[in-house]
């Protein structure tokens, strides 16, 4: 399985934001201290304000925060949400699908690794991973 860039930097993001929940972060915050493109993760954190896994405010004083707690932001959905398709090949195109045995593996793969997923909160992958916060700093 292999997850996009853009389901990477969500993650970063979110991630980001969790282990600062007293205070707003600005995107450029967050990209220098990932040291990503701007550009790019502006989408991705329009996308996810949208979704409603963050708030942001405009202005001297804005930036953006989680809006909602990080034990109630799971993975399995940001993932979902983050990625267009899971199509591991392209067997709806393959002559030999019908009679294929290694669609419903691949599918079997996939449901477990989403349910491997679904039972992580956001505040479970802050935890587990100790305390990256000291890591990454703004400049």
């Amino acid at each position: 399985m292999r997850l996009t860039r853009y389901t990477d930097y969500a993650m970063r993001v979110l991630l980001y934001l969790g282990s600062r929940p007293e205070r707003q972060c600005s995107i450029a915050e967050i990209a220098r201290a990932y040291a990503i493109s701007q550009n790019h993760l502006m989408k991705v954190v329009n996308d996810l304000v949208n979704a409603g896994y963050l708030q942001s405010a405009r202005g001297r004083s804005g930036g953006i925060r989680l809006a909602r707690p990080p034990g109630e932001i799971n993975i399995g959905a940001l993932v979902r949400h983050t990625e267009d398709g899971f199509d591991l090949v392209g067997c709806s195109s393959c002559l030999i699908a019908p009679a294929c045995g290694l669609t419903c593996v691949l599918d079997e793969a996939l449901q477990a690794f989403l349910a491997t997923l679904d039972r992580y909160s956001l505040a479970d992958v802050l935890n587990k991973g100790g305390n990256f916060r000291h890591l990454l700093k703004a400049s």
